[in-house]
């Protein structure tokens, strides 16, 4: 048995009531040991006088008052001096040893003169059968693995004795092995301490051990070891120390020739662990991960002097830890990656999407689909209303949606309509015709409004019937028809895309793969509709303010994610709107700029949206009956209507609630927005479009008479039930019939519809042609007016595209230089006053100009602009006619065009923006990929979100 011990006691309050206490506990545990300590120097850091008094009267032959931020191997090292005995005993505040604990490690030492230290079992503070620590070894790439952590103390682990290391509380080492091996590493940031004084020892031709006898009761106040929980308040700390301790012995223990190329590694390989914790969901290790890469790359001194106390102590090879290491096989037959509340965890239902009637109700849908837009599958472009052609390649479609020069006008570079990268995506889909995508959407917009409608549904009700009802209103609301018959694409997607939003919103405080999925639904909802975008902030803001209320904070980082991609996408657009002072602008609807039919904002108008209709004919029933008065239409959605108001009353409130709020968002965003106006269309005013706001209240409207139906849960109430949701189905069905038959009328009644067969190009097909495989030909477009002027705009590119078109341009209120030059050359080309004007174009990089024909029916002053604007052109050198076209009248710039500029500035600066917007995408893409974790983590809760509604909390 060791001669004499000197026991090191370090104390740090930190500013912990439980401070006091614990060193109380531990002192009088010192006091009681069966074989006493011989010596006692207390390092105390930081300042507290009742934690002074108590070192001050615990017998101490010294207490070295250091600073609060002194860690434990710091605390150590000022102890070492004043060691007086053989063997040193590594204390802590929160280390209470039981009475035999250094007799028996003392014991254990004095029999093993090969053992450098021995280490105790250390049990939990307040529960003596939980262990804590009781050996500690590494994998193969130097992982630390705790060889009884956690685990039941039911004496399997009596027996053992030979180990890497030990957990560093409570080690009693021999004092002349802790003075050859350097004591404690202070870069290791306190995690993984005994650990490496274990890896050090076992090179140094010692051995350690651990005396499952000796019991040690440890708090985890973190004054040794990690501090904090692996979850839990502390664990963001708990895993930079981890992590850094890591990374620094990767290097400490690196071969000499490897280890440069293991430094350079540092950077990829946080690059790899960012991606794989984005896809493992957990987001908050990224911070982590990159600061204690950072840390371990600049402290190359640290690394070196570690490598030379190892290189200074080393008698024995690397290969003689190999024995003492875990292996993979070892690992899974421990089972660590095992879930131990598996077998007991609730398991939610069966989706029940085929026997419960969902796919016989998208397939229905598919089959009216084909019935309604029967003409729609020979067209290989849709036109008309809002529609246009897409870019003819997806390397165009991309570019478009890129920070760069606009697909119009003559500015410099500026950054796109997000609404640019949906077109995108959706182009991609049919990359050989990017155009016939917005063809299939449309034959497709049916049966994925139903499929969309029917999974949100999934979180209000299991009852198969309601889903089927849910479905179909879904597919047949009246703002979604309009939408569809009148041509607008950002309304479509907007609607097809809500559902969706609420399916994984309404569940993103419960899992990262949630709300990574609904970060996007939510970026994508937003870039179609902007002026929803303060609708979708307040709703978040609200989940965010219940989740502190009623869940204690819990996922409301998870809630936060949500808003973080949409921010970082349109952060350029908002400062470039911010910078033209039109910020205003940032709500406009994206796309082509058209003003279709819709309400207006009297009286009326606002009745209609109150009933929920976003034009002045009702449904089209206005049309569809020539006449006849249409006041009795709005009734036809009051079933629906009065199941939500109810629904607050029923033991469904909460849900009830909560969709009455989405759907008084909804509606009074559609107030706010109807009538204001943000684009112009040729000078002339156009208004926001409210159908996609009307679509958020559809759906709040929708989730609340689900609600109200579920609420009838006695058997005897089933009739009930069944026939309220048919008669709510079969008004919406009602209400619908002038829309699903507009398409069909439209070749024998006029007008009934906005849809039109293509056509492939706004531009003549010589442009169209030229213009195909080359974006950067341009053409000046000159439309009369009717009160004798002209509008002017410079086209690149085969065609004016959906994803080409700039909100910034369309609600730009003051003139821009760009403007201007476009107005002088159009001023010289239709006059005789300059001769230069042709070679301006070409320099320009302008190669064709196309006098487009005037609205019809065309005025006097309309047809005399015309007449001598040919003439004009006709008569001017270095334009070659081309001819007459449907498009108008074209001529072709003779001489040699320039390339369109593009300055080095902008294209740093546009890469800049995209790494900075794939960076938040991509990060919200790993985090919606579903693993096996997060599957079976979704599975342990319902499918129902709310109170009363089955969510397992």
């Amino acid at each position: 048995m060791p001669a004499r011990v000197h026991a090191i006691l370090v104390v740090r309050p930190d500013g912990r009531t439980s401070a006091a206490l614990h060193l109380k506990r531990t002192l009088a545990a010192l006091g009681e040991q069966q074989r006493r300590i011989d010596a006692l120097t207390i390092v105390l850091c930081g300042e507290e006088d009742g934690l002074r008094e108590m070192a001050s009267g615990s017998g101490a032959e010294s207490v070295i008052t250091t600073g609060s931020g002194t860690r434990f191997a710091a605390a150590a090292a000022l102890a070492t001096p004043r060691l007086t005995g053989d063997a040193v005993w590594l204390l802590a505040q929160d280390t209470a040893p039981e009475p035999e604990a250094l007799a028996r490690l003392a014991g254990a030492l004095e029999l093993a003169p090969s053992v450098a230290y021995v280490a105790p079992k250390l049990v939990r503070w307040d529960d003596r059968t939980a262990i804590v620590s009781l050996g500690v070894s590494m994998t193969a790439s130097g992982r630390t693995v705790g060889l009884a952590d956690g685990q039941l103390d039911q004496g399997q682990h009596d027996g053992d004795d030979d180990v890497l290391a030990g957990d560093v509380r409570g080690l009693l080492v021999r004092t002349d092995a802790w003075r050859q091996l350097g004591g404690l590493d202070r870069a290791l940031l306190g995690a993984d301490e005994g650990l490496d004084l274990g890896v050090r020892a076992r090179l140094a031709g010692a051995r350690v051990s651990v005396v499952p006898s000796s019991v040690v009761a440890v708090a985890g106040d973190g004054v040794a070891g990690v501090s904090g929980a692996p979850r839990g308040p502390g664990a963001q700390r708990r895993a930079l120390s981890e992590r850094t301790a890591r990374l620094h012995r990767r290097l400490v223990y690196a071969h000499p020739v490897a280890l440069p190329f293991l430094w350079l590694s540092l950077l990829p390989t946080a690059l790899w662990r960012t991606v794989v914790h984005l896809v493992a969901k957990h987001p908050l290790l990224v911070g982590i991960e990159w600061a204690a890469t950072a840390l371990a790359f600049v402290r190359v001194g640290s690394v070196a002097a570690a490598r030379g106390r190892i290189r200074g102590a080393r008698r024995a090879p690397w290969s003689q830890l190999a024995p003492l290491r875990v292996t993979r096989a070892q690992l899974r037959e421990r089972g660590d990656d095992d879930d131990p509340d598996a077998a007991t965890a609730p398991v939610r239902e069966e989706l029940r999407f085929f026997v419960g009637g969902g796919a016989w109700l998208v397939l229905a849908a598919l089959v009216l689909s084909i019935l309604v837009f029967a003409k729609l599958l020979a067209w290989p472009v849709l036109g008309g209303g809002a529609l246009e052609p897409l870019r003819a390649t997806v390397a165009q479609l991309w570019t478009d949606a890129a920070y760069g020069v606009r697909a119009s006008g003559l500015g410099g570079a500026a950054p796109a309509d997000p609404f640019a990268a949906v077109i995108a995506v959706l182009g991609s889909l049919w990359p050989g015709e990017p155009s016939r995508a917005i063809v299939l959407l449309w034959i497709a917009a049916l049966p994925l409004a139903a499929l969309g409608g029917w999974f949100a549904a999934t979180r209000i009700t299991s009852r198969s019937l309601l889903r089927i009802v849910g479905g179909a209103v879904w597919m047949l609301a009246p703002t979604f028809l309009a939408a569809l018959t009148t041509g607008r694409p950002t309304a479509v997607l907007v609607h097809l895309l809500l559902p969706w939003l609420f399916f994984a919103g309404s569940v993103a405080h419960r899992s990262w793969a949630a709300a990574g999925a609904a970060s996007l639904l939510l970026l994508a909802v937003a870039a179609c509709a902007p002026s929803l975008a303060p609708a979708l902030a307040v709703l978040a803001v609200v989940a965010i303010v219940l989740a502190i209320v009623l869940r204690s904070g819990r996922g409301v980082p998870r809630l936060i994610w949500t808003l973080v991609p949409t921010a970082v996408v349109f952060a350029p657009l908002a400062w470039a709107h911010l910078r033209a002072g039109t910020m205003l602008g940032l709500l406009a609807d994206p796309g082509v700029v058209w003003a279709g039919p819709q309400v207006g904002a009297d009286a009326a108008g606002r009745a209609l949206l109150a009933a929920g209709f976003p034009t002045s004919d009702p449904g089209g029933w206005g049309l569809f009956l020539d006449g006849v008065p249409t006041w009795w239409v709005p009734l036809l959605a009051a079933p629906l209507a009065v199941l939500a108001l109810v629904s607050p009353l029923t033991v469904r409130w909460a849900a009830g609630a909560v969709m009455l709020g989405v759907a008084a968002v909804g509606l009074g965003t559609a107030f706010a927005v109807v009538g204001i106006s943000v684009s112009f269309s040729q000078s002339v005013p156009v208004p926001l479009w409210p159908g996609s706001a009307l679509s958020l209240a559809w759906l709040g409207v929708l989730g609340g008479a689900l609600a109200a139906l579920d609420a009838l849960r006695m058997p005897r109430l089933a009739v009930v039930r069944s026939v309220l949701a048919g008669a709510a189905l079969l008004s919406i069905v009602l209400l619908a019939v002038p829309a699903l038959t507009a398409v069909a009328r439209d070749s024998v009644e006029r007008d009934t519809a906005a849809l039109a067969n293509g056509p492939d190009s706004t531009l003549p097909a010589y442009v169209a042609a030229a213009g195909r495989d080359d974006p950067d030909v341009g053409t000046v477009t000159l439309a009369p007016q009717s009160t004798g002027g002209v509008a002017a705009r410079v086209v690149w590119g085969g065609s004016d595209t959906i994803g080409g078109q700039s909100t910034l341009s369309a609600t730009r209120t003051a003139v821009s230089d760009a403007d201007r030059r476009i107005a002088a050359l159009t001023a010289d080309l239709i006059t005789s006053s300059a001769g230069d004007v042709v070679q301006r174009l070409a320099d320009a990089g302008v190669g064709f100009v196309l006098l487009a024909p005037a609205a019809t029916p065309e005025s006097d002053d309309a047809r005399a602009f015309r007449l001598a604007a040919v003439t004009a052109l006709d008569q001017r050198d270095g334009l070659d006619t081309v001819g007459s076209t449907a498009k108008g009248d074209l001529w072709r710039v003779t001489a040699p065009t320039q390339p369109r500029a593009h300055d080095e500035a902008s294209r740093s600066r546009a890469w800049a923006i995209a790494a900075i917007q794939l960076a938040a995408v991509a990060a919200a893409l790993l985090l919606a990929v579903p693993t096996r974790v997060s599957r079976r983590a979704a599975r342990r809760s319902s499918r129902i979100v709310g109170p009363d509604g089955g969510e397992i909390r």
